[in-house]
């Protein structure tokens, strides 16, 4: 159910099309093989899928034991948290899922509020597609990550069109926040048994991005360690207060760091086999690797201490309120995607509700699941979505014999999609898609049978419909904002790059500062890339900020002061 483009998705700043060199281009070309390629399946993708297993299990089962499974719906949107946040570390999980629990009461409460007051498609249509757009601006200022907003505008569409009534709303939103208690639960129980785990694997992908850098420095390898390197300090600053083995992942990111930004420097600190020992150590489950601190290590080391204050302090959290504001403020460049989320979905459940096809807020869903960062993506996402329907409703009718055999096989069919679909989908999107619609229209099942004639032909109809009006809808609703987003972008790097002279402790910071401003400068490249209806890109400035900005961290990692032997700390 991820909502987050996998590798073979991802277009490159250094690939932009030729367009772009000159005049500009209202329409680029789309790609078709690239969208439907099979990537490696990310290192942690058994978590979610656990997780949800879990977290539905025990509400389903209880529901079975009462003879309530009709209310499996209210439930299912509670469990369906457990999907959020497994990147974070514990003490930010904690509080993301809670907000993510929160956030989906409050919109099941608006759908089943409207849907107790109106039977009218053409208003519940409407406050479907409104939730849907509020639902994408507020998952990507958040930056919650996967799955975004899909999860919740599928249980809000479908609460949309359940029948209620205004006495049942409470106990309904009661079975939600109870599951969605149980999921929280089951998100942030690992640290009972290995509390650094998330900041582990995070340092663990900057020394294999850091390697595969010091083996091949070109621009490739370079702007992936950059991006690790910035995720492993964010994760190490969001993790709470410092442990003896936080502070040894602290010494394997500076020599990490090292090596993607100077890989010339120091024989240790750039050779890519001893970096990729140190990540399958940091990986694996023993003691942290104690490497030899690096040259600058203790002043980096006081540097994160200072910023993790201040990020704690009252100024550093108003920063942070200001900065979350600022991506929902009017100029926002979420607000296009958010146009674009409002318009498609709307369109497909008016388009949905005229040709008489089942259910519009399949169609819904479907618009709502398209939109990415820019139209490339989009298009992407509805050949993904369009694709892996067709193949999961062929998946349904062969199940659905077997799911009928008992309610508790129709439990069991519905936790095993569960499980499949967050197994497959860090593959690409539409084989996740083949496990997630039968399982979505399983869940149609724990209310009473349903002719798969129709089950299949509604969900097929709402499919190629949702896709086409919501792909229609990214192609009309321009985002020349994509654009403004990279001007800003390049004028973050020059200002982060302005003293590379300062106080060693300042000058770890404003590395790190100039790190993540190379990070959004290229996912501004990648997205303004892939827009239409928009001025040429300055492909040149792009290519030319970023070479400056990896010389003024090289720049920065030899002036660092001499090697601090600082005590080794390995052992968790």
């Amino acid at each position: 159910m991820s909502d987050t483009p996998t590798r073979a998705e991802q277009p490159s700043v250094r690939k932009l099309p030729a367009a772009v060199r000159g005049l500009p281009a209202a329409v680029r070309s789309l790609p078709l093989a690239s969208a439907l390629r099979l990537s490696r399946p990310s290192d942690t993708w058994f978590k979610p899928a656990l997780s949800v297993v879990v977290a539905s299990a025990v509400p389903h089962l209880t529901l079975l034991a009462l003879g309530r499974l009709d209310l499996v719906m209210y439930t299912m949107a509670g469990s369906l948290c457990a999907l959020y946040a497994h990147g974070l570390p514990y003490a930010r999980r904690a509080r993301a899922v809670a907000g993510v629990v929160l956030g989906m009461a409050a919109s099941l409460a608006v759908s089943l509020a409207t849907a107790s007051l109106t039977g009218s498609t053409a208003v519940l249509i409407a406050v479907g597609a409104l939730l849907a757009a509020a639902q994408k601006v507020l998952c990507d200022a958040t930056r919650i990550g996967p799955p975004g907003h899909v999860i919740f505008t599928f249980v809000s569409s479908a609460a949309l069109f359940a029948p209620q009534r205004p006495d049942q709303i409470p106990g309904h939103l009661a079975l939600t926040l109870g599951a969605g208690a149980f999921a929280w639960l089951v998100a942030v129980a690992p640290a009972l048994v290995r509390r650094e785990g998330p900041e582990r694997r995070a340092v663990a992908r900057a020394l294999a991005a850091a390697a595969a850098c010091a083996a091949d420095p070109g621009p490739r390898h370079r702007n992936a360690a950059a991006a690790a390197v910035h995720a492993a300090w964010q994760c190490l600053l969001a993790s709470g207060r410092p442990t003896p083995v936080r502070r040894s992942l602290e010494r394997l990111v500076v020599h990490a760091e090292a090596a993607f930004a100077a890989p010339g420097l120091g024989a240790g600190a750039a050779d890519p086999d001893r970096l990729r020992e140190w990540a399958a150590l940091t990986r694996a489950r023993g003691p942290v690797p104690a490497p030899p601190p690096a040259p600058g290590t203790a002043d980096e080391l006081h540097g994160i201490d200072a910023e993790r204050v201040a990020l704690r302090a009252p100024e550093g959290r108003r920063a942070n309120r200001r900065a979350l504001l600022r991506r929902l403020g009017p100029g926002s460049p979420l607000l296009p995607v958010a146009v674009r989320t409002l318009a498609g979905c709307a369109l497909a459940g008016y388009l949905c509700a005229a040709l008489g096809v089942g259910r519009p807020y399949w169609a819904i869903v479907t618009a709502a699941s398209l939109y990415q960062a820019n139209i490339t993506l989009s298009w992407n996402r509805a050949l993904q979505r369009t694709l892996g329907n067709l193949l999961g409703v062929l998946v349904f009718a062969a199940v659905l014999p077997l799911s009928r055999t008992g309610p508790l096989a129709l439990v069991c069919c519905c936790l095993f999609f569960s499980f499949a679909a967050e197994a497959l989908i860090t593959r690409n999107y539409w084989l996740g898609s083949v496990a997630v619609t039968p399982m979505a229209l399983l869940v149609l099942e724990f209310g009473g049978a349903h002719p798969a004639g129709e089950l299949i032909g509604d969900r097929v109809l709402d499919t190629l419909l949702g896709a086409a009006a919501g792909f229609l809808a990214a192609t009309l609703v321009t985002n020349r904002r994509a654009a403004g987003r990279v001007e800003r972008a390049l004028a973050a790097t020059d200002r982060a790059r302005a003293d590379p002279r300062a106080a060693p402790t300042e000058r770890d910071r404003a590395r790190r500062t100039l790190t993540a401003s190379l990070v959004e400068l290229r996912e501004a490249g990648d997205t303004a890339a892939g827009e239409w209806w928009q001025r040429a890109l300055p492909e040149q400035r792009l290519l030319a900020a970023e070479q400056a900005g990896h010389r003024t961290l090289a720049a920065t990692a030899q002036r660092r002061g001499p090697t601090v032997h600082a005590p080794s700390i390995g052992a968790e």
